[in-house]
């Protein structure tokens, strides 16, 4: 069989549910695995084994299994002493990292990374995995609307882009909010080309939330919208006083999202989650160990694309249902009701992408039908043989 990503076909089928409910040819058009796969396309990204695709989250092994462990930002690497209670790990290369993961419990490795505000996770946690959508309120419903929403875009990076920029190809208005002191992480370097992709044709605002000048005016577009897309821990949500609930409540059938990596209840709403890690929490791990014996990475970080997916259609739907409410979206429960769809679709096939899929681990990523940043075309797939 040819290469292919694990849960494309998954991808593949949620696209198409957003494109017949808008009867948008251009949602039509896109096939699950571009959206599974266009960074990787566009960055030159290997099919990953231990390693993630992108290079920033690695799988180790523990005296007590796999965890998966995200070095993303620029301190992420001063927490490393905390995190195995040792300073020998300072300066640690991959090597001496992975002699020292070995030595320790799986689970307090996770919770011990947690408490520091590390992206970290453990393979085996699907059982206690969130739902993908959790609704923390209702608005009052109101009649479905003729027009698309007014969308205000508080997130980066790739999910929550990714959602509205679907939308928006659906014919929605969005206004993207970048803050001056934390720009996006992917507007230039690697992923500028992406991040071209997912942004055009959004009205940018870039505002500097310090100041009661810049959160002022945040607000008064926040007002002025239908529904809110943000991508931030609820805490993080709360210190620039913004209130989902305030928000829904204001107007029949206001609609606001949140996506995190784990979750809306108790200290999984706390928790750090990227799309890598957020997928072994989900199970991606576990099903390629099921499948092969070995552990290892499904897709580009499979919980980002797969949750702008989710959460658009799911919006989509309530926005046409005139069904307003607070939302809160786990990228974790997200790939965990993938994995679960895929396995009851066809479980021996899905065994087999994942076989295949490892088998490949170092090569390039397969070619999937690509999108131009500025004009977004479809190319023409080419097949890669397994």
């Amino acid at each position: 069989m040819s290469l292919s990503i694990p849960l494309a076909d998954v991808a593949d089928a949620w696209i198409g549910d957003l494109a017949r409910a808008t009867e948008i040819q251009a949602l039509a058009q896109i096939a699950g695995a571009t959206l599974l796969g266009e960074r990787a396309l566009f960055a030159d990204l290997p099919v990953p084994g231990l390693r993630s695709a992108g290079g920033g989250c690695r799988l180790y092994p523990t005296a007590s299994g796999w965890i998966a462990l995200t070095l993303a930002r620029d301190d992420d690497r001063t927490l490393l002493p905390a995190l195995l209670r040792t300073q020998d790990v300072a300066d640690a290369d991959d090597e001496a990292l992975a002699t020292a993961f070995a030595r320790q419990d799986a689970q307090a490795l996770v919770a011990q990374g947690r408490a520091l505000g590390l992206a970290i996770a453990a393979e085996d946690e699907i059982e206690s995995a969130s739902p993908a959508l959790v609704q923390l309120g209702d608005a009052p419903r109101a009649a479905p609307p003729g027009d698309m929403p007014r969308i205000v875009d508080l997130s980066a990076l790739w999910a929550g882009p990714l959602c509205t920029h679907l939308l928006h190809l659906a014919d929605a208005q969005v206004t993207r909010i970048e803050s001056v002191t934390r720009p996006d992480r992917m507007r230039d370097g690697r992923d500028s080309r992406l991040f071209s992709l997912l942004n055009q044709g959004k009205v940018e605002r870039q505002l500097d939330l310090r100041s009661a000048q810049g959160r002022s005016a945040l607000f008064d577009l926040i007002d002025a919208a239908d529904m809110v897309v943000a991508a931030a821990r609820p805490r993080a949500l709360a210190q620039l006083g913004l209130d989902p609930m305030g928000f829904v409540a204001g107007k029949p059938g206001r609609l606001w999202l949140t996506i995190t990596g784990h979750g809306a209840d108790g200290d999984r709403a706390t928790w750090i989650g990227y799309g890598d890690d957020s997928a072994v929490a989900g199970g991606a791990s576990a099903a390629m160990r099921g499948a092969t014996g070995e552990p290892g990475f499904i897709g580009d970080a499979l919980g980002d694309p797969l949750s702008g997916l989710y959460a658009a259609r799911a919006l989509s739907a309530a926005w046409r249902e005139g069904r307003g409410g607070a939302f809160i979206l786990s990228m974790r429960g997200v790939v965990a009701r993938a994995i679960a769809q895929a396995q009851a679709r066809d479980a021996s096939d899905f065994k087999a992408q994942l076989r295949c899929w490892r088998a490949a681990a170092g090569s390039p990523f397969p070619a999937v039908p690509a999108r131009d940043a500025s004009t977004a075309p479809l190319l023409a797939a080419e097949p890669m043989p397994c």
